[in-house]
């Protein structure tokens, strides 16, 4: 939800006599998009997940090739969206977008009222359910895990739960909660704002309550919004990529596009005082698959700096953290080609390891 405050406005900043061009710049990137390689995959459905009908997109120019499942960010924020910029992963990557429950198609299918419950628990039971079917129906015997920002809390706890299901887990914008660190954050924001002056961003945040537990919804949007515009470079960059993300990509009307919007509402209204109270610690550092995290080195939201320190802690048959230069929030889509070349190099190969990650050397590397 940390582009919330971003997305009303999209829409309005592009008047009526625009709507022509979009309709030429989605049908050219569906053109774009289009796979015609023998083996090739590329599908949408809904699947019945968790008791509801949930939306996944799958495309890949291989059927043999590794399965990566996308856990987006939030609560509620689709990332079917950037399908387009991951064009060149489906090369060697069959790549899984799924909207959650509560997000993106899967919102617009439901609405609010056959959402459901809307837990962190109940998050992580949809999304195992998913990589089981995912696993039966691309005859794989593990998947890749990508989860990204709020994805990233109740993606640990999906291979946590069940590892067997996965080769590793690749974590982008790594959120460890609000918990720790908020004090040290709080103050790093308060004083980028005053150094640009601006300071009705200062007076925003000085008026809500340090602790997050307390906050509502807009507290949060307004801690959101200020401490991305604390930057501003790469504030002006993530709205850049989220603008033509959202009013181009193909196969959303406009209608989908509200709905998207008020289903990241109503996620971040549901899932607020649980988040709020989540800290990666708590449910244990320990893990049977190889832990991956690819931070943007100048991430303000989810900061590199408690990144680290949960990488720090982690215990796993292998792990390795890596910051991608001159990125924030959204690293994987701002930078899609420098997160592929991680892929490759230090993650693909597991699909081609023995199956059992304990016969796997212990490796911790950490490039900062």
């Amino acid at each position: 939800m940390i582009w919330l405050f971003i997305a009303s406005a999209i829409l309005l900043s592009f008047p009526a006599a625009l709507l022509i061009h979009r309709r030429f710049r989605q049908a050219a990137t569906a053109a774009a998009l289009k796979i015609e390689s023998p083996g090739a995959i590329s599908q949408e459905c809904f699947v019945r997940i968790g008791g509801i009908d949930q939306w996944i997109g799958i495309r890949g120019e291989n059927g043999d090739n590794p399965v990566l499942l996308i856990i987006h960010g939030g609560p509620g924020s689709s990332y079917a969206i950037f399908t387009s910029l991951l064009r060149s992963w489906e090369k060697h990557l069959t790549i899984v977008q799924w909207d959650q429950r509560g997000a993106g198609k899967t919102f617009v299918r439901t609405g609010a009222a056959e959402s459901g419950e809307l837990s962190m628990d109940q998050l992580t039971r949809d999304g195992i359910e998913v990589a089981e079917h995912l696993c039966e129906q691309l005859m794989k015997s593990r998947i890749f895990l990508l989860a990204s920002s709020f994805g990233s809390t109740f993606g640990l706890e999906m291979v946590r739960r069940r590892p067997e299901l996965f080769y590793a887990f690749i974590g982008a914008d790594q959120n460890t909660g609000m918990v720790r660190g908020r004090n040290e954050g709080r103050a790093e924001t308060l004083k980028r704002l005053r150094v640009l002056g601006l300071d009705s961003g200062v007076r925003a945040i000085e008026r809500i309550d340090p602790d997050p537990t307390h906050w509502t919804h807009e507290d949060f949007t307004a801690v959101a919004r200020w401490t991305m515009k604390s930057d501003p470079v790469g504030y002006r960059r993530t709205v850049a990529l989220l603008r033509s993300a959202i009013w181009y990509a193909p196969g959303w009307p406009l209608r989908d596009i509200l709905a998207f919007f008020k289903g990241m509402r109503f996620s971040l209204k549901q899932m607020l005082s649980e988040f709020s109270r989540y800290d990666a610690w708590e449910q244990g550092v320990q893990f049977e698959v190889p832990i991956f995290i690819f931070q943007g080195e100048k991430d303000v939201l989810t900061t590199p700096a408690l990144a680290s320190e949960f990488f720090n802690d982690v215990v796993a048959p292998v792990k390795r953290m890596e910051l991608i230069p001159d990125t924030g929030h959204f690293v994987a889509f701002l930078q899609p080609e420098k997160f592929l070349a991680l892929l490759l190099t230090h993650v693909r190969h597991l699909a081609d390891a023995p199956q059992n990650n304990s016969s796997l050397a212990v490796t911790v590397a950490a490039e900062t």
